[in-house]
């Protein structure tokens, strides 16, 4: 066997190279896809198992909403629409009533007293509108 050492000298390294920085520079559609599916999947979160309680909790949010307890999550406004809470108010009272003997203790007690709970602020909304600020006197 001889000591020497064979060296193997690759002509072709500098076209691989920049192949290699191109292709890291310019994405194929492939490589852009997961990032489409992660920006699908954050703009459509998994949701919870459906229950009767998220229901309830669900329209009675909707109801504090429309009667400006809670700032609508697009516009970070409150305003009071009035027919609205009455209609979502009506809803859970319709609910309350077609499942009358088919919950359970816990899911009658909850809409007992959301319903209840909400129809008091609608009450307070309604006939206590908000106070404009007071006026500023010059001194």
């Amino acid at each position: 066997m001889s000591d020497e050492k064979k060296i193997i000298i690759d002509e072709d390294w500098k076209s691989q190279v920049q192949a290699e920085k191109a292709a890291a520079t310019h994405p194929t559609p492939a490589e852009s896809e997961p990032a489409a599916a992660d920006i699908a999947a954050a703009n459509d979160p998994p949701m919870p198992p459906a229950s009767m309680e998220m229901l309830v909790t669900t329209l009675a949010t909707e109801a504090l909403m429309a009667l400006g307890q809670i700032p609508h999550p697009l516009t970070n406004e409150t305003k009071l629409q009035k027919n609205q809470a009455q209609y979502l108010i009506d809803t859970l009272d319709l609910l309350r009533e077609k499942t009358k003997g088919n919950l359970s203790d816990r899911e009658q007690q909850l809409i007992e007293a959301v319903l209840h709970q909400v129809r008091m602020v609608f009450i307070a909304a309604t006939t206590n509108p908000p106070a404009a600020e007071p006026s500023k006197l010059a001194t």
